[in-house]
């Protein structure tokens, strides 16, 4: 249960309440502090047992004002807490129901195992890129911050077959490992290759020597963010003006220029036309840095006489819009 402002507020009163009373009570009566703050609660709850009672004037005055502020505090505090808490728990519920709703309906979906920071930043860039995913966690935290962020979530152990399953594994494109322990990766990463074979696999290694293991294991791919932020980091200093581009072009938030990853698929009209006859520099002035094939091999600056087959992946580059057209007329 998450404790709201006025509920903060509330229980702040209350506790003012508590030890004006409790002060009040020894000054004015003479009693020690711990018959004093007895009697403030037995007052506040409205229990009352008779044991002790105020003798003075001024206690009896005193004992009046804090039935009327304590007393109302304490209800209204109770009544706060119960309503939070009903709330909290609908939902909870209503929400878990959405979820499985939204998963069940997802096809060719990621799933990203572990919602650390990394974990955040992938989902963000899929959710920019418009690809469906859910994030698999356990802790409240990560649970709290996803809701925040209108992530799609499933709350558990991703090394768990019923949490993989319930994310959607079966359907899922690929699978992402990106949880603290490389022991904890490597699990879900048989687990997932035992649910669904075709499911590619990408990896985060912490250790240098867990790499080859994740990739016996099964995973597609590998990736050590120290390797690559130290490999950045040295590029920062050898070759600032390159990796200025490489950061401008891999942005989606550059407005100027940009490189994507284009499939070509089977209606596509760019099929079994050369560069040069196909008219992308023409028409959408992009250039095709390189052209992955489904083998695996990367052409480099491929030649203007390169036959452009389906299942290609253009490596394209050029300005935002031009991108986005491009990308569209892929697909037509």
């Amino acid at each position: 249960m998450i404790f709201t402002s006025k509920i903060k507020f509330a229980l702040i009163i209350l506790l003012t309440i508590f030890i004006i009373g409790t002060v009040g009570f020894h000054l004015i009566e003479g009693w020690s502090l711990m018959d004093s703050f007895y009697t403030t609660i037995a007052t506040l709850s409205t229990v009352g047992y008779g044991d002790y009672a105020p003798e003075t004037t001024s206690g009896k005055i005193f004992t009046i004002f804090v039935i009327i502020f304590g007393v109302g505090m304490m209800f209204y505090t109770l009544v706060l807490l119960a309503e939070t808490f009903i709330e909290s728990r609908l939902s909870n519920m209503l929400g878990r129901g959405k979820l499985e709703k939204i998963i069940e309906k997802m096809h060719n979906h990621y799933i990203i195992c572990g919602g650390g920071r990394i974990g955040f930043l992938i989902c963000r860039e899929l959710i920019a890129g418009k690809m469906p995913c859910v994030v698999v966690d356990n802790n409240p935290e990560v649970i709290q911050k996803a809701q925040e962020e209108g992530f799609v979530y499933c709350k558990g152990d991703a090394t768990q077959d019923k949490v993989l399953i319930e994310a959607g594994i079966k359907r899922a494109k690929g699978i992402i490992c990106v949880l603290p322990t490389d022991a904890e990766n490597l699990y879900v990463i048989l687990t997932a290759k035992d649910l669904n074979q075709k499911i590619y696999i990408m990896a985060r290694s912490e250790e240098e020597e867990s790499e080859h293991r994740l990739l016996r294991a099964g995973a597609d791919r590998v990736m050590s963010p120290y390797t690559l932020g130290g490999v950045r980091m040295a590029m920062a200093i050898l070759r600032p003006a390159m990796l200025d581009f490489i950061e401008i072009t891999t942005s989606r938030q550059s407005l100027e220029l940009r490189m994507e990853e284009i499939s070509v698929c089977k209606d596509s009209p760019f099929i079994s036309k050369s560069l040069e006859d196909s008219g992308i520099r023409k028409r959408y002035g992009l250039i095709i840095v390189a052209v992955k094939k489904d083998s695996g091999k990367m052409i480099f600056n491929p030649m203007a006489n390169y036959i452009i087959a389906e299942g290609d992946r253009l490596i394209a580059m050029g300005e935002d819009e031009n991108v986005k057209q491009f990308a569209e007329s892929c697909l037509a």
